[in-house]
């Protein structure tokens, strides 16, 4: 008992505190906000789009021209005069061909394209952590009123049997269950409290709030959960999941390499012009000198290299890239199984315990109290009864947690902020 109420001092106190220093309740909404505008992971996804923006824009630019001065016809000994020479400037320029500039920003677009499905994956990712986070706090929140409650029926059913003993109405086994019964109820309330306790810490975490401390949360498990139609969901997520839309822009940009290497052996265009001043041996022979120009243009023969490597190993990435979009779609259709059994399964036990068994469970308990209060049923089977109907209270909370959650799951896209 002493341990337990050292525990509960310490817990109760920072629970209180927290309340305090935050009175209004915590929307879903509000902590969706703060997920969205605090969380690096999503920083991080848009730092990457911008990155792959700006591949983009680099993948289409022209190559610098080059510009030199040359000279011919420089002699190091006596016999030729230094001013016999020929002086220009030129300027070079390679001009690419076959549209492989536009093959390349081809490629960059569908390399940002990836990345703004990854980040949108990961917006999702975040969202659903939070969402998932939020009804498992929620519940755990209820389960902490339910031990609370329990926790005060037990301390007051100690006391009567107690009293009931010392009049002689109960035997000592009673008060021993009764009591029993109380530090039981100790237990679980002290677990509740510091499992609520660690929801708020690590939803603090995702959300990269600090300042974030444990008080209540606004909402309720007992709304009614939407129907959800398999075909639906899966005909949505083959259109709009992330993982499809990246699986997608991997097999566009793999088909855009491929044409950017058949393109490649294609020559490009090399032209060189050139402005100079002739002062070559015909003017010590009485000829012409002065100004005169030049231009040179060429193109790279593709003999023996024409490619045929990175033409093989681009056909074999698109092929790869293809099968990765079918393993995609056939790894969604395997988790929304999963997910959607899941869900199933929580509807209807929540709908059984809310149908049938609490309803039950409660006239129970109501028919032992008023027959112990007539003499004609003992104490422990009250205290059962009791029990039971909380315990059955306490499953129904996370029959509604595993349903909210796996409604999370199935609306936003069976993205997970591990994965």
């Amino acid at each position: 008992m002493q341990m337990r109420t050292l525990a509960a001092i310490g817990i109760a106190a920072w629970m209180a505190m927290a309340c305090f220093a935050q009175e209004a309740p915590l929307t879903l909404e509000a902590l969706e906000a703060r997920a969205m505008r605090n969380n690096p992971t999503l920083a991080q996804a848009e730092a990457a789009v911008q990155a792959a923006e700006g591949r983009r824009r680099q993948a289409g630019l022209w190559p610098n021209p080059t510009v030199g001065y040359a000279v011919e016809g420089l002699a190091f000994n006596g016999l030729v005069l230094p001013y016999h020479n020929e002086q220009y400037v030129f300027v070079e320029q390679t001009f690419i061909t076959a549209g492989k500039l536009g093959k390349s920003r081809r490629i960059a677009a569908e390399e940002k394209s990836r990345a703004e499905a990854d980040a949108e994956a990961q917006r999702l990712r975040v969202r659903n952590a939070v969402r998932m986070l939020y009804f498992e706090a929620l519940g755990a929140q209820q389960r902490v009123e339910l031990r609370r409650q329990l926790t005060a029926l037990t301390r007051e059913a100690a006391g009567i049997s107690d009293e009931l003993y010392n009049v002689g109405r109960a035997d000592r086994p009673d008060v021993l269950a009764a009591e029993v019964e109380s530090q039981r109820a100790e237990i679980d309330l002290l677990r509740a409290e510091n499992e609520l306790a660690r929801l708020w810490g690590v939803l603090a975490a995702v959300v990269n709030d600090p300042l974030l401390r444990p008080g209540r949360l606004a909402g309720t498990l007992e709304s009614e959960a939407p129907k959800l139609d398999r075909d639906e969901i899966l005909a949505a997520l083959l259109r709009e999941s992330p993982e499809m839309k990246a699986a997608h822009a991997g097999v566009a940009r793999a088909r855009a390499i491929l044409a950017r290497e058949k393109a490649e052996p294609k020559p490009d265009l090399f032209v060189r012009g050139a402005v100079g001043y002739n002062r070559d041996w015909a003017d010590f022979f009485g000829g012409r000198v002065g100004w005169d120009s030049r231009i040179e243009a060429g193109v790279r023969l593709p003999l023996f290299n024409r490619n045929q490597g990175s033409v093989a190993a681009a056909q074999a990435d698109l092929l790869q890239a293809e099968k990765e979009v079918l393993r995609v779609e056939l790894t969604l259709r395997a988790r929304l199984a999963d997910s959607y059994t899941q869900y199933l399964n929580a509807l209807g036990i929540a709908s059984r315990y809310s149908r049938d068994i609490l309803p039950k469970a409660q006239r129970s308990y109501e028919m032992y109290l008023a027959k112990f209060r007539q003499m004609a049923a003992p104490y422990p089977q009250v205290l059962l009864s009791q029990r039971t109907l909380f315990e059955a209270r306490t499953e129904y909370v996370g029959a509604l947690v595993a349903l909210w959650q796996s409604i999370t799951q199935l609306q936003g896209q069976l993205l997970r902020n591990n994965e």
